[in-house]
């Protein structure tokens, strides 16, 4: 435990930094992408002790091209189909090719997963007011995350999906849509977010719901390897996928409500 609460904070702090700065380079960007970059390898180590190896250099080329592809207007489609289509050409080159569909799948699966939402977190902040928006998404996040540990390991009594995650409870979701909720509203008197409270309130409600819901995608992904933690590159909280899973579904919610609702 206190090896979760002490590295939990450096993860905060330095999260705080990145988001906070954006000159002279774009320091968010940057450590997404060095996040995304880890979980990539977490997630090919994984696949391939017990499905098939994915192509690690495509794979990680696609994931930081995914992840810069915000700073660059409309460049989302032409990449995927540039991505696409260049890596079923890499299945040509000569070598072994009995696996070479299965791994160019699992390599896509990766990119899509880490790549793609991660760079969710990098468009949220390139939005006007973005920073106050990415501290929101995260703050709420977090606020969800850690409440529900907690709460669901001192009242949970009700498993919500013993199947695919056992110490997970209804208790520690309802404590952690709480406290996410309180959260919302905290930040919005903080950074007088463009919102009303009850609207904020709703959406850190709602950014719980789908972080919860992307924890549960990623024990499945687990419990489907047959491992416990992605890795243990980080004391207390496993690895990089594991503190990636709610923080991207919540960053895609913020970031469509922004553009659909804000600007």
């Amino acid at each position: 435990m206190k090896k979760r609460v002490i590295s939990g904070c450096v993860l905060a702090l330095l999260a705080l930094a990145l988001i906070w700065l954006d000159e002279p380079l774009p320091w968010l960007t940057a450590g997404v992408i060095f996040w995304g970059v880890m979980a990539l390898r977490e997630f090919n180590q994984v696949v391939g002790l017990t499905k098939a190896k994915p192509f690690a250099v495509i794979g990680t080329v696609g994931t930081v091209l995914f992840i810069i592809s915000p700073h660059f207007d409309n460049g989302l489609e032409p990449l995927l189909a540039a991505f696409v289509a260049g890596s079923l050409l890499y299945l040509l080159k000569p070598g072994d090719r009995s696996q070479a569909f299965i791994r160019w799948a699992w390599t896509l699966a990766g990119v899509i997963y880490i790549g793609w939402l991660l760079s969710f977190i990098v468009a949220l902040r390139g939005l006007d007011g973005g920073r106050e928006w990415v501290f929101f998404a995260l703050g709420v996040t977090a606020a969800s995350d850690t409440f529900a540990y907690f709460i669901g390991r001192v009242f949970g009594k009700h498993k919500m999906a013993p199947s695919i995650s056992p110490n997970k409870s209804w208790e520690g979701a309802v404590g952690g849509a709480v406290c996410a909720v309180i959260m919302a509203l905290i930040l919005k008197a903080v950074f007088d977010l463009p919102a009303s409270y009850l609207e904020l309130g709703l959406l850190g409600l709602a950014a719980s719901a789908v972080g919860q819901a992307g924890d549960l995608v990623e024990s499945l992904f687990k419990r489907n390897m047959a491992i416990k933690d992605s890795g243990n590159s980080i004391p207390g909280h496993g690895g990089f996928m594991d503190r990636m899973d709610s923080v991207v579904f919540a960053a895609v919610l913020v970031y469509y409500y922004v553009i659909i609702f804000i600007q």
